[in-house]
């Protein structure tokens, strides 16, 4: 399918790693007779994703990963194309959203590409069965990882699941720029206001937390970083954040942006101390980051000034602004388009090449999470460079001598 007017279109124009997967694989179809189930958020990139995976021969089942952002307009795409079986649509309920994925899962799929754990950690907590028929799976998120990281520690995890999240094709372009820039983006979108002169506080430094303080400061905004690893804290320091804990961060915060993977960061004490109008959003996967129970207590009453704003009154005067009822800024408020499609391309081309490497390769991989094999990594990279036209330079023969040899006996040329 390659259309001028439907809800992909544009998009495909900016995703040329997955259109090169699906031309490449279009006529061997590597995934023929395998069912991949996808759940990320169903919007045009992920769109694209699902259309490679069919071309390349997968029987395609989709779900939503986060009841809120799923597209109708993709919805209605992807509808009437075959070898894909929609388990979500757009304006659902919490509670049809999940009993969509449990049903996705029912349908016993052999790869599962998932998104903040949700289809590996329900099938393992409620359909053991078809756990111990799946082949393997790939995450992209941090939240994911940890997830999975729990479950393997706990012994339970029963196949292979690559960390897509963590390598670097994924973590230093989709989480420090994608995040980084369309959190931001779609914060502005939503607010109408601006950044440059602002103080912004930033939870948590890894690489979300990193592109976002980057690239606020970038824009004239005063950084401030919030940490609980020391490591962390530190590099955010010499990149040239202040340091502090939340509870003196809030007092000086005309934004609070989460992005820990962690829950309960900006709590009811630290909104005790904060000033009339600061702005809380949040970038991490789940909607536990905001403590809105703690702000619900404190406020007398709650109204809309604004498309994806809702606003808390407390009892003395002051207003606290929340963005997209605590999701994912970038990806559920009214105007939000999630990260671009230039980097959403590479990492869902990283997730293309999970599936097709633990489907097609060495099947002697044993329950657990693994890093993806830098061979894949490279290749992506590559792909990616060869879709900008861009050259790099190879080693020689000399260098590659020189990197294997560790006495280094004979530096002369």
């Amino acid at each position: 399918m390659d259309t001028e007017d439907d809800a992909l279109a544009w998009t495909r124009d900016y995703t040329p790693i997955l259109r090169s997967l699906a031309a490449e694989h279009g006529d061997s179809r590597p995934f023929e007779g395998y069912t991949i189930a996808v759940a990320s958020h169903l919007e045009t990139k992920t769109g694209i994703l699902i259309e490679t995976l069919r071309d390349a021969g997968a029987r395609v089942l989709v779900t939503g990963s986060e009841p809120y952002s799923t597209d109708a307009a993709v919805v209605r795409a992807l509808d009437t194309q075959e070898g894909i079986e929609l388990f979500v649509e757009a304006d659902t309920t919490e509670e049809a959203w999940e009993a969509g994925q449990h049903d996705l899962i029912e349908r016993e799929p052999d790869f599962l590409l998932d998104d903040g754990c949700e289809l590996i950690a329900k099938a393992h907590a409620e359909h053991p069965e078809v756990c111990r028929q799946v082949i393997g799976g790939g995450e992209q998120t941090t939240a994911g990882i940890t997830r999975l990281e729990a479950m393997e520690s706990d012994g339970v995890l029963e196949f292979p699941v690559y960390g897509v999240n963590d390598t670097p094709m994924k973590h230093f372009f989709d989480n420090v720029h994608g995040t980084g820039e369309s959190a931001l983006s779609n914060m502005q979108i939503t607010t109408n206001t601006m950044l440059s002169g602002k103080t912004v506080v930033v939870a948590g430094y890894g690489y979300c937390g990193r592109g976002i303080a980057r690239k606020a400061r970038g824009v004239g905004a005063r950084t401030v970083v919030t940490e609980v690893d020391p490591r962390k804290a530190l590099e955010a320091h010499t990149d040239g954040h202040r340091i502090t804990e939340m509870a003196e961060a809030a007092e000086i915060a005309d934004y609070v942006i989460t992005s820990t993977g962690s829950r309960e960061i900006v709590r009811a004490e630290h909104v005790e101390a904060m000033s009339d109008g600061v702005i809380l959003a949040n970038a991490g996967h789940f909607d536990v980051e905001i403590d809105l129970d703690g702000l619900e207590a404190l406020a007398e009453r709650t109204t809309q000034p604004r498309e994806g704003v809702t606003r808390y009154h407390l009892a003395d005067g002051r207003r606290i602004n929340v963005l997209a009822r605590g999701r994912l800024v970038n990806l559920t408020g009214p105007h939000s388009s999630g990260h671009p499609a230039e980097v959403m391309d590479t990492t869902f081309a990283m997730m293309f090449v999970a599936a097709q490497d633990l489907l097609t390769g060495d099947r002697e991989l044993a329950p657990g999470v693994y890093a993806i094999p830098d061979r894949l990594d490279r290749a992506v990279a590559e792909r990616k460079l060869e879709t900008l036209g861009v050259a790099i330079d190879a080693p020689t023969d000399s260098q590659r001598e020189y990197a294997a040899d560790w006495e280094h006996a004979d530096s002369s040329f």
